[in-house]
């Protein structure tokens, strides 16, 4: 009797722990909203409206979550990694730390038109975690950035810390990086006949305090440096940024 009653109490034990696990590898994959100002609203996968989304909401693999005018909001990724919305933006999380078959844990974010703020921590050789644009993918390596798409799809990304990997032809595994350098735009000029045009591949690394902007047919139009005192640099988004930022980052150590 005792036996049986031994090897109950081991088999809950077991079943607890196992629950336990699969519950904390669930909580790993997904996004909570932390931050919420004005209209933000989420759309699942498996819905056809979009529902409001208040601090605490839940955000998993496939959801959209989009801000509306004076709104903003913040959405933390497995307690590690920050994603914060400015107002009029839509994002796509296409995949939240899914492991592939190369045995890699990848997260694929879209910005699908606004403007976001991301602080990533370090990634590691097994992780992937890239966030793309209508018209360039950037693959992250622990890196704090800024980046916008404008209406007609033009898209910039700077860099604050860390550094990234942009490209316009993410497929393209066989591509050189190359490192930001500013350049001069060439001016209008005639073209000889209709003939026909290939979209030139490219894949640079931009880094601290530099900035790349590609328009929407994909090629670079402007890439350089900034500084903090550059007027785009002074808006209030950026200083709450900034001010949530610091403001993780003293917590992170008072919990260590």
């Amino acid at each position: 009797m005792r036996t049986s009653t031994l090897i109950l109490l081991c088999m809950i034990v077991l079943i607890i722990g196992n629950s336990a696990s699969i519950g904390g590898l669930e909580d790993s994959k997904k996004g909570i909203v932390t931050y919420a100002e004005g209209q933000v609203k989420k759309k699942p996968t498996v819905a056809e409206n979009w529902l409001n989304a208040p601090v605490n909401t839940e955000v998993m693999t496939g959801d959209m979550v989009r801000t509306y005018q004076q709104s903003q909001a913040e959405i933390n990724l497995a307690q590690l990694d920050i994603i914060r919305l400015a107002p009029k933006t839509t994002i796509d999380f296409v995949k939240l730390y899914q492991e592939t078959k190369e045995k890699k844990v990848k997260t694929q974010i879209k910005l699908e038109g606004g403007q976001l703020w991301a602080s990533v921590h370090e990634v590691s050789a097994q992780t992937d975690f890239d966030i793309a644009a209508p018209v360039a993918a950037a693959a992250i390596t622990g890196t704090v950035l800024r980046m916008s798409v404008e209406d007609d799809t033009t898209t910039q990304l700077k860099v604050y810390k860390g550094e990234v990997k942009i490209t316009n032809a993410p497929e393209n595994t066989n591509l050189k990086p190359q490192s930001l350098k500013p350049y001069q735009i060439q001016g209008p000029h005639q073209i000889q006949g209709p003939h026909q045009v290939s979209l030139e591949e490219w894949i640079y690394i931009v880094k601290a305090m530099q900035q790349i902007t590609i328009d929407k047919k994909g090629s670079v139009v402007n890439m350089g440096n900034f500084t903090g005192n550059d007027k785009d640099e002074k808006s209030d988004w950026i200083k709450w940024n900034q001010l949530r930022d610091l403001e993780r980052l003293r917590q992170l150590r008072r919990n260590r």
